[in-house]
C-alpha cells in the first residue's frame, strides 16, 4: 500500500488495495459476497466482491445493504449513552426503576440488575431467548414480558456471558423513555442526522434497495445454500435481529463516534472476557475491547441468518475497518483483510486464530464431560474408550436430533478445540471453574456461559437469590 508521500493519500492507497484484493479473497476463500470499508483520516473508501444471492446472482455492490447483526447491540448502547447524558438514564439503579414491566425468574435478580449490567454482557440471565411476539409497535413491550420466566446463570454483576436478551430489554428502555418505537428512535436519533442513506431498520425498508441474503452449509462438507429466511424475528431488533447497512455508512457511524467525547464511557472496561479468539480481552458499555497489545482497539462481530460482519476501530489513530460477508469462509477473509489494513494504517497486527495444537495435550476427562445446557438447547462433551474428545450440540429448534459430533482437542488446560474449521475458523470451547468433584461448572463458547445441567437452580454458586447487593 502506498503512502501518501508516494502520491496519494492514505484513504486513496486504502481504497485501491481493497478495490483490487477484495474480488480475489471473495474467490480465493469461497465467499459467497461481500463488502469492506475503510475509515481513515476522516475519509471512508470501500469495496464489494462476489454476490447477494447465490440464486438470483445479483452483483454485490458498495450501497447494497447486509445485515451487521450483533453490532446493533453499538447502536443500542450509543442509543443508552444518549440518555444518560440527558439525564433520563441512571446506568447504575436497577432497570425495573423504568420498566414497570421487567420481571426475572430469581426476583432479587429481577430487582437489582442494572443498565450498565446489561451493557457489559453481566446481567447473569438467560442470553439466547428469540421469543416471537408478532410484528407491531409493541413487540419489544411483550418481549420483556416473557422475561419473567428467565432462568438466572449468576448474580448479576458476577460475570460475563454474551447476553442477547439483556439488549433487547435495553431497547425496550429506549422505547419508554422516548416515548417512540426502537426503530423510529434509531432512525431519528442516529440513521437519519448521520445521514447515512443505505441503512434498513426492517425487511420493509431492506427490499426497497439492494438486501444480500445469508447462505449456510448444512454440514461442513457441504454446498453453501440460501438460508430459508432473511431476518430473526423482530421482537429481538436491538440484540441484532434486523438492522442491515453498507459498511460505507457503518463506518459513517462510527465515524461520529471518534468525533465527539459523548461516547467515551463506552469505551472503559467492565467485564473481562478471557476467550482466545475473536474477543479475548475486555467488555465495555457496548463495544468489545479486544486485546491487540498496544493502542487500545474497539471491536464487535455480528452472526444472523448466514451472514457476518466484522468492525475494529483504533480511536488513537483515527482508524476503522468494517468486513460484511453473506456466507463461506469468512474467517480466513477477515484476518488478511485487518491484518493487511491494520498493519498498513494503524501499525497494529490482527491476532492470528487458534488453531489445534500438532501434538495436543489428552483432555481431562473429568472435568469436561459433562452435559452443559441454555434455552437454546444441550451441549453435550463426551470422551470415549480411545480418549478421544467429541462435542454433540442438540439444538431445541431442530425437528430431530443431530448425529453429527465435532472431535474436540486441548487448546490448553482451560479450553477445548475443534479439529475441523467452520467457515474457515476453529470453535473456542472454554472450560469454567471446577467444582468439589473437579468437573467444569460451565462452559464458555463464543462469549457466552452454559452452565453444567446438575448445577442448574443450585444455590451455589448460580443463583443470584444469594448475592444481593452484587456489584
Amino acid at each position: 500500500m502506498e503512502r501518501s508521500g508516494e502520491g496519494l493519500s492514505r484513504a486513496q492507497a486504502a481504497g485501491e488495495w481493497l478495490t483490487e484484493a477484495l474480488p480475489d479473497l471473495v474467490a480465493e476463500c469461497g465467499v459467497v459476497g461481500a463488502q469492506a470499508a475503510v475509515l481513515v483520516d476522516g475519509e471512508i473508501v470501500d469495496a464489494a466482491a462476489g454476490v447477494l444471492n447465490l440464486t438470483t446472482c445479483a452483483r454485490a455492490t458498495p450501497d447494497a445493504m447486509f445485515q451487521i447483526g450483533s453490532i446493533t447491540k453499538v447502536w443500542t448502547a450509543t442509543l443508552v449513552v444518549q440518555l444518560v447524558n440527558e439525564g433520563l438514564v441512571d446506568l447504575d439503579r436497577p432497570v425495573c426503576e423504568y420498566l414497570d414491566g421487567f420481571r426475572l425468574a430469581d426476583q432479587v435478580a429481577g430487582k437489582t440488575v442494572t443498565p450498565r449490567q446489561l451493557l457489559s454482557h453481566t446481567g447473569g440471565f438467560d442470553g439466547d431467548l428469540w421469543t416471537d411476539t408478532g410484528r407491531n409497535e409493541d413487540v419489544l413491550q411483550k418481549y420483556v414480558e416473557t422475561l419473567s420466566s428467565a432462568a438466572q446463570f449468576s448474580a448479576p454483576g458476577e460475570r460475563f456471558s454474551y447476553c442477547n436478551s439483556g439488549y433487547v430489554v435495553l431497547g425496550r428502555l429506549v422505547e419508554v423513555l422516548r416515548g417512540k418505537p426502537y426503530n423510529t428512535v434509531l432512525r431519528e436519533r442516529l440513521v437519519d442526522p448521520l445521514g447515512l442513506a443505505d441503512v434498513a431498520t426492517c425487511i420493509e425498508e431492506a427490499i426497497l434497495g439492494r438486501p444480500a441474503v445469508g447462505h449456510e452449509r448444512a454440514r461442513p462438507d457441504a454446498p453453501l445454500e440460501r438460508v430459508k429466511k432473511w431476518s430473526l424475528v423482530p421482537s429481538t431488533a436491538p440484540a441484532g435481529a434486523m438492522l442491515a447497512m453498507s459498511a460505507r455508512d457503518l463506518l459513517g457511524f462510527v465515524r461520529h463516534h471518534l468525533s465527539t467525547d459523548q461516547y467515551d464511557a463506552m469505551r472503559e472496561p467492565h467485564a473481562e472476557v478471557a476467550e482466545p479468539g475473536l474477543i479475548d480481552g475486555h467488555w465495555g458499555l457496548g463495544w468489545s475491547i479486544p486485546d491487540y497489545g498496544g493502542p487500545v482497539v474497539l471491536g464487535h462481530s455480528g452472526h444472523t441468518m448466514g451472514q457476518r460482519a466484522f468492525l475494529r476501530v483504533v480511536p488513537a489513530a483515527g482508524v476503522a475497518v468494517a468486513l460484511l460477508t453473506n456466507g463461506g469462509d469468512v474467517y480466513p477473509m477477515f484476518s488478511r483483510v485487518f491484518d493487511h489494513l491494520l498493519h498498513e494504517l494503524a501499525g497494529l497486527r490482527q491476532p492470528s486464530l487458534p488453531v489445534p495444537p500438532a501434538s495436543p495435550r489428552p483432555v481431562d476427562a473429568r472435568r469436561a464431560a459433562g452435559t452443559y445446557r441454555c434455552s437454546l438447547g444441550d451441549w453435550v462433551v463426551r470422551v470415549d474408550a480411545d480418549g478421544r474428545t467429541w462435542l454433540r450440540v442438540l439444538l431445541k429448534s431442530r425437528s430431530s436430533e443431530q448425529d453429527d459430533e465435532a472431535e474436540l482437542v486441548a487448546l490448553n488446560d482451560d479450553a477445548l478445540i475443534t479439529l475441523v474449521p467452520q467457515e474457515g475458523r476453529h470453535e473456542i470451547y472454554g472450560l469454567g471453574d471446577a467444582d468439589a468433584a473437579g468437573r467444569a461448572k460451565f462452559l464458555r463458547y463464543s462469549g457466552r456461559v452454559f452452565v453444567r445441567d446438575d448445577l442448574i437452580g443450585a444455590a451455589e454458586p448460580i443463583s443470584a437469590s444469594s448475592a444481593a447487593g452484587a456489584p
